[in-house]
């Protein structure tokens, strides 16, 4: 295992031609929300623009689109029916295909705040677009019965569960050394074929024989939401590198890299101004830029 140097994030970060136009960036679709937890899909949108995603894309319930739509104007919303307990119903899966015609997205976040949608199961075993598992996509593919066994390898995927999620997908217990965790993360990533993270303190995050454990963050992050802003800030970080490079493992496995980095720093930063009690969400949201700029003048 390895530490994720800030010389190795400098190396993958995406870069930024003078030239470029916000099509060069990636178009990120975020499917995300529900009546109960709307806030997430707001964190994660507005998380992967401000990691340099060129477009983003939030399809939510359709009660909760206008306001959103309002609170968050550089994000384009899609309203999608919802159930009656106000999670996006199945039959917002006849939509996607209009959907992805007509915005042409460059990948998926599937899952946050999206509670027991009926949704879930059908993206996660139809949609054949780069895709981050987050959240209630990571219990929805954990209740599918031996979903490892039909799960396609070969399509780019992003996995990032916390402890519990984690056990979950494994049916296992919740790691509680860093042996258990180091082989947990490392399991996920045999059977999917795809870069999994294990959040936490010292978040780990592994490709293939590749495992990484991160160097920044802290007690601060333990709240609330920033489980949301990092899958944004993955999501936008490798909508520019697949953009650039092609949606692959490989810079799959950079955008994850460079995620946890940069959002643990925005977590140092946001506790050194507002200790490690009362950072919010929001505050690493605030913090992303000054990350990325102390990241870049950084030895």
């Amino acid at each position: 295992m390895f530490p994720i140097l800030q010389s190795q994030v400098k190396q993958h970060l995406p870069r930024r031609p003078a030239t470029a136009h916000k099509g060069d960036f990636g178009r990120v679709l975020v499917v995300a929300g529900s009546r109960t937890m709307c806030g997430a899909g707001f964190l994660c949108a507005k998380s992967a623009l401000a990691a340099g995603a060129g477009l983003v894309y939030w399809a939510l319930p359709a009660s909760m689109q206008p306001s959103f739509a309002a609170a968050l104007p550089e994000v384009i919303t899609w309203p999608l029916p919802e159930t009656q307990t106000g999670e996006i119903s199945s039959t917002a899966w006849e939509l996607f295909p209009e959907l992805c015609q007509r915005v042409r997205p460059s990948l998926l976040v599937a899952g946050p705040g999206m509670g027991e949608s009926p949704l879930l199961p059908l993206l996660l075993q139809n949609s054949s677009l780069p895709l981050i598992v987050d959240a209630d996509a990571l219990n929805a593919l954990s209740r599918m019965a031996a979903w490892h066994t039909s799960w396609p390898k070969e399509r780019p995927a992003i996995f990032t569960p916390h402890g519990a999620e984690m056990a979950r997908l494994l049916n296992s217990p919740i790691a509680k050394d860093e042996p258990t965790r180091q082989a947990q993360v490392e399991k996920l990533a045999q059977l999917t074929g795809g870069v999994c993270l294990l959040k936490g303190a010292r978040t780990l995050v592994c490709a293939g024989a590749e495992l990484f454990e991160n160097t920044t963050g802290g007690p601060a992050l333990a709240k609330g939401g920033a489980g949301d802003v990092l899958s944004g800030v993955i999501a936008g970080l490798w909508a520019q590198l697949g953009t650039a490079q092609g949606f692959s493992r490989s810079t799959a496995f950079e955008a994850a890299l460079c995620g946890v980095y940069l959002h643990g720093l925005a977590g140092d930063l946001a506790a050194q101004a507002k200790g490690p009690y009362s950072v919010l969400a929001t505050d690493l949201l605030h913090f992303l830029p000054s990350a990325f700029v102390a990241l870049a003048q950084g030895d």
